[in-house]
């Protein structure tokens, strides 16, 4: 008991050292915290403990997949298979490739043309995911009939696993698009089986976000339709710089937008218009360069989720790899498209089906109100462990303060968002940490009843007394595991604060309190223990 080692006691007061200086920054003003962080270097983690949404205010956006649309872009994208099957084979049909709201049709009239390109078109029914690594549902089935007709048509199972998948990439394209409002710790995660949930702190701005969240930023480069070209292969759309103009296009696509590399805000050097300028990887730069030599004198259209930004005419090859849209943009307008075209486009569209602001004053309100249950929390424990124990009450409220700086230390550390419910999780490790000071000090108590000597008495508390510690901490690790794994939102919160609290209670009321315990009889050699 009383051979506590030097470099233990250097240890623990040195991790005690680290925790208070980690939360520093935390208890600084904001200008004063951003001048320590601007000059100290960057391995070190000076930061302040993130607060969520109920503490600091922002905004909160529940995003849905439209499965409609998600059944339109598999109908598109197997239209262009077919095409490019039936190109390729030389295959000759009547009628043309029609679209059908969930699947499409064609009609090969001469038999042996069919089954000669239906092993192809099978290849296209390709089986959705199981979710396990392994094939599911096909994505299509596939008739036929005597006349030649054959009939895709879009599965149900297609349907689900196609939405899935869009709500795992439409989280990475979102985060990627908040991130780039220089906003702080925002959370992004899936709500049900087509659901988003969008939360950024500290963000009041409603609009904007709604508008870089909402927007598909799918883009796409297609020719503007020529005259006599025919109509099952071009579609009339929108035009932004001309309300109720619609402008016929084809519907094949020549260059995709998910082919760029970089979209950047900038003006145009002839007419200073706000313009954004983009450039394309090595793929679409050769694939821009062969549409522009090869279509000299045609108007281009940049199409922006089905509307045409601007359709100017290919004056000659463009074979840099790079470009420029412009369409009457204002500044911010450019900013807000280059930061999507930089993101990505979204797999699908998103409706907005639940947005809400929590101010700032609600949020001060929420910190207040969990700071008065802190500090009254604490100082109820710390007034009766003085009374029960005196001494050793002294020694249980300095490992509790202690205990306190390491959560938030941790919170520091791990970049955790600090929420309502996580001052909760604290408060509540608040009593636990007291809880098993007052195991070892009843052991203590039991064993000084029973006539061991103080040092018999201190060092069985301790041993004896632990194994209880350790299992009830285990217990409730686990119930924070299941609801951190389990849960969502606020839910995560708690389960953070409880587990860090869980955690570092084992280290300040065992450790810490043991070696205050053992300083004080090494100096006092008292010939009663106080408790």
């Amino acid at each position: 008991m009383l051979r506590f080692a030097r470099w233990k006691i250097i240890s623990i007061l040195g991790m005690t050292a680290l925790a208070f200086l980690v939360i520093v920054p935390s208890l600084l003003a904001p200008a004063t915290r951003d001048a320590l962080i601007a000059h100290s270097p960057k391995w070190l983690p000076v930061r302040a403990i993130v607060l969520g949404l109920d503490l600091q205010g922002g905004s909160h956006v529940l995003l849905e997949v439209d499965s409609q649309s998600v059944v339109k872009t598999m109908v598109d994208n197997l239209r262009d298979s077919v095409r490019r099957v039936l190109r390729d084979e030389k295959i000759s049909i009547s009628g043309g490739i029609g679209a059908l709201p969930r699947g499409v049709q064609l009609r090969i009239p001469d038999p042996a043309e069919l089954q000669r390109v239906l092993p192809k078109l099978q290849q296209l029914v390709s089986p959705a995911s199981s979710g396990l690594g392994g094939a599911g549902a096909p994505v299509f089935d596939i008739t036929t009939n005597s006349d030649g007709l054959v009939l895709f048509t879009v599965t149900e199972a297609g349907v689900k696993a196609k939405v899935r998948r869009a709500v795992e990439q439409s989280i990475e394209v979102l985060r990627r698009r908040v991130d780039a409002l220089g906003t702080t710790e925002p959370t992004i995660q899936r709500q049900g089986d087509d659901r988003v949930v969008v939360e950024v702190p500290g963000l009041q701005d409603t609009g904007k976000l709604k508008e870089i969240l909402g927007t598909t930023a799918k883009l796409e480069f297609r020719l503007v339709a020529e005259p006599g070209e025919d109509p099952s292969e071009t579609e009339l759309l929108d035009q932004v710089d001309q309300p109720g103009v619609k402008l016929p296009v084809e519907k094949r696509v020549m260059v995709q937008g998910e082919d760029l590399t970089d979209a950047q805000p900038g003006f145009d050097q002839r007419t200073q218009e706000p313009v954004v300028n983009f450039r394309f990887n090595i793929r679409g730069g050769q694939r821009f360069g062969e549409v522009t030599s090869e279509n000299v004198g045609r108007p281009f259209a940049i199409v922006l989720d089905g509307k045409v930004i601007s359709a100017p005419r290919i004056l000659g090859p463009i074979m840099g790899g790079s470009g420029q849209i412009s369409g009457h943009f204002t500044v911010e307008s450019a900013n807000n498209l280059a930061i999507l075209l930089r993101a990505g486009a979204l797999p699908a569209k998103l409706t907005i089906v639940e947005e809400r602001t929590v101010g700032p004053g609600l949020g001060q309100d929420s910190i207040d109100a969990g700071k008065r249950a802190a500090y009254v929390g604490a100082a109820l424990v710390g007034v009766y462990m003085l009374i029960t124990y005196g001494i050793f009450g002294v020694f249980a409220n300095i490992a509790l303060l202690v205990h306190i700086a390491f959560i938030f230390a941790g919170l520091v550390l791990l970049g955790a968002t600090l929420t309502l419910p996580g001052i909760a999780g604290i408060v509540l490790t608040i009593g636990m940490a007291v809880d098993s000071n007052v195991l070892i000090y009843e052991r203590i108590r039991e064993e000084a009843h029973m006539g061991r000597s103080i040092i018999s008495a201190l060092d069985a508390g301790f041993k004896r007394a632990f194994a209880t510690i350790v299992d009830s901490n285990v217990t409730m690790f686990v119930a924070a595991a299941i609801l951190y794994f389990l849960g969502a939102g606020p839910v995560r919160g708690f389960a953070v604060s409880l587990a860090l609290g869980i955690l570092t209670s084992i280290v300040t009321a065992v450790t810490m309190t043991r070696m205050m315990i053992t300083l004080w009889y090494r100096y006092k050699r008292p010939v009663k223990l106080p408790i």
